[in-house]
């Protein structure tokens, strides 16, 4: 969540900043419920020094009065008045105490401040492309789409009659190519500095809060009532609980983790939308960075994970562009983020491949995960997160980048190295 300090010292600074977004009206709660709540705490405080004060004169005239029956007398007259004191103190913590989670969660609705440069809009259309690397192909034939090309390596019926719309199989050559693709960006990752990680996918609901995912996408999260736990849609929950209410060494920093996965995710909102073949799923795996950094340091670490994505996406051999997310358009957690879109020529358009997004201090404050630097006290770190590789949109984009006149898919040297086959013929 954002800094209450901050949001004290310059409101205005806030307010302007989340008008960016369009989300300027969730402050006012917030400054709402934190002057009630500062106001009740000065009560209280002065209150719990008026009872300390007083438990320690009852105390004195208690000491006194064997012997003085003024002293017992007084005492009584205090006792009472400490019972009066109390019943009012009873009353303004309790006030206190509800004041103080309903400011909670006014935070917690209110999304991360973005960066000065975030281009404005909220739309997809509003992001601001930065470059584009590779030529638009061309074919001489008309070209065919993922389903076609990947014959029944790509089984939707029968994930369908499985699990319902929207599941799928991947099997054979197809199974194989994400396989090489995955490790093909686990390698890269590693000579990045990353440290590969399986973790959970299911969950506790503090941390889909603490990464930001609560409660705006709670829709979009399969939960197991039963259980109290919740599927992942996005390693990156799990690798951020990883150090939450730790105080990490500065000279460890960055901390940086390669998680692959299985995500699941409801698509709420997305009906009728790419419901042919697997490029919007309700279950996909995905290789997912994740790095802790000091916030000196976060806004270079942010280029660091866009150019990891950029080399993996250039060493299959994929036509893409970056652009820079409109402010409107970010996740509730991230400050900035960038979006690879690749050039699939099934649709005809550039679509998401991957992104890759500076949260700050927003995730690692819910998180309470902190490090300890040369001087002072423990200080908020800077999470970040992004998309390596999925096995949906991935696979796609290498089978219609790389498709033949004859229907057959000629797979990128570099993935031959890790098992893919040489050549994809749905006529197998």
């Amino acid at each position: 969540m954002i800094d209450i300090r901050l949001v004290r010292s310059d409101p205005d600074f806030v307010r302007a900043a989340l008008a960016r977004r369009g989300d300027e009206a969730l402050l006012e709660p917030v400054l709402t419920l934190d002057t009630e709540w500062r106001a009740l705490q000065v009560q209280v405080d002065e209150l719990r020094a008026e009872r300390n004060r007083a438990s320690e004169s009852i105390g004195q005239l208690m000491r006194t009065a064997k012997k003085d029956p003024a002293a017992a007398a007084q005492a009584e007259t205090a006792q009472a008045e400490m019972r009066t004191l109390k019943n009012t103190l009873d009353g303004l913590e309790a006030s206190l105490k509800s004041v103080d989670e309903r400011l909670s969660d006014a935070m917690l609705v209110v999304p991360n401040l973005p960066h000065p440069d975030v281009p404005l809009g909220n739309r997809e259309e509003d992001a601001r492309e930065l470059r584009v690397v590779g030529e638009i192909p061309s074919f001489d034939f008309e070209p065919r789409d993922h389903l076609d090309l990947a014959g029944g390596g790509i089984d939707m019926e029968r994930g369908a009659r499985t699990s319902g719309s929207r599941f799928g199989y991947l099997t054979g050559d197809i199974a194989r190519l994400w396989w090489a693709i995955s490790r093909m960006a686990l390698d890269t990752l590693d000579e990045g500095g990353f440290t590969p990680v399986i973790p959970p996918v299911l969950v506790r609901e503090e941390s889909m809060y603490a990464t930001g995912f609560f409660p705006t996408d709670r829709h979009s999260v399969y939960s197991l009532a039963d259980d109290d736990l919740y599927l992942v849609g996005t390693s990156e929950v799990p690798l951020a609980a990883l150090h939450a209410g730790e105080i990490l060494a500065a000279e460890d920093l960055p901390l940086r983790y390669a998680g692959l996965s299985s995500c699941f995710r409801r698509e709420a909102g997305a009906a009728g939308r790419d419901t042919r073949g697997i490029f919007r799923l309700h279950q996909f795996e995905k290789v997912e960075m994740f790095s802790f950094c000091d916030p000196d340091s976060s806004w270079d670490e942010h280029l660091h994970l866009l150019s990891l994505e950029e080399s993996i996406t250039q060493r299959l051999e994929l036509t893409y562009r970056v652009v820079d997310i409109a402010a409107g358009d970010l996740g509730a957690s991230a400050a900035r983020k960038y979006d690879i879109e690749v050039w699939l020529p099934g649709q005809g358009k550039f679509r998401e491949l991957t992104s890759c997004s500076n949260c700050t201090d927003y995730q690692a404050r819910r998180l309470d995960a902190r490090f300890r630097g040369a001087k002072g006290g423990p200080k908020t770190l800077h999470t970040l997160n992004g998309t390596a590789v999925t096995s949906s949109r991935t696979v796609i984009a290498v089978l219609e980048r790389h498709q033949q006149a004859d229907g057959t898919v000629a797979i990128p040297q570099a993935l031959l190295d890790y098992g893919a086959p040489a050549v994809i013929d749905p006529r197998v």
